[in-house]
């Protein structure tokens, strides 16, 4: 769950380090995009590979991958015997240099990725023609424009979405829309407080790990409010 410039990742890599404690969490956000996740998949942005273990364990046919070389490299030691690739979404010369790579994915998935891009229909597009026809391209970026706060100036977060901004960029990149929810409502008040009202710079670990603790109360609040408000908004979009 990593993308933006090459080099080293300090912020990101400390948030990315407090979530890899947060196994209920992780598995959560697994569990929710695994339905729309089939074949041959790629997952943009792995980070440090949180995600990326849920499915390596579940046996899954996982590409990893990331822009920045120290991810790249701690991918390939904590992924031994699964391919590891660096990948631009925005690359000026895409087509020429993932040529390869081109309509070879049944699934292209990426958390936490594209609100760390300019030119995020652009992206998306790229996530598209790396998908075959009638493949899905998943994508999880955080929720609400009102939220953004010193977390996301921190994190490097160009913008947040609703499902409406969030269609209208898969519209626009040629993906059809099939799937839309909001994920994690309950965890909107706390970044409100952490990065909005006491405005923290990174996610404070002791109240993550206790927030991971209760993550069975916090599924059961998305399923009372129906998927309808959430700290993240969710896309699945078929290339065709």
């Amino acid at each position: 769950m990593s993308e933006g410039g090459a080099g080293h990742d300090p912020v990101g890599e400390a948030a990315l380090e407090t979530i890899s404690g947060l196994s209920h969490f992780n598995r959560w956000m697994y569990e929710t995009i695994r339905p729309h996740c089939f074949g041959r998949m790629l997952e943009v942005g792995s980070g440090i590979g949180n995600l990326s273990q849920c499915f390596v364990d579940e046996g899954h046919d996982l590409v990893l991958s990331d822009l920045r070389a120290p991810y790249v490299r701690r991918l390939q030691q904590s992924f031994p015997g699964h391919d590891v690739v660096s990948i631009d979404l925005v690359h000026a010369r895409f087509a020429d240099v993932y040529a390869h790579q081109l309509g070879t994915f049944d699934t292209v998935f990426a958390l936490n990725v594209v609100e760390h891009i300019a030119d995020d229909v652009r992206a998306l597009e790229n996530c598209r023609r790396l998908v075959k026809p009638g493949g899905n391209v998943v994508i999880l970026v955080p929720a609400y424009e009102w939220l953004h706060n010193e977390l996301d100036v921190q994190l490097g977060h160009y913008r947040r979405y609703t499902r409406k901004t969030l269609v209208d960029a898969f519209t626009r990149a040629g993906l059809e829309v099939t799937n839309t929810q909001y994920f994690n409502a309950v965890a909107t008040l706390g970044w409100a407080v952490t990065g909005g009202l006491f405005a923290r710079p990174e996610i404070p670990k002791a109240e993550a790990t206790l927030f991971d603790r209760l993550v069975p109360l916090w599924k059961f609040a998305d399923r009372l409010l129906a998927r309808r408000a959430g700290l993240s908004v969710i896309a699945v979009g078929r290339a065709r």
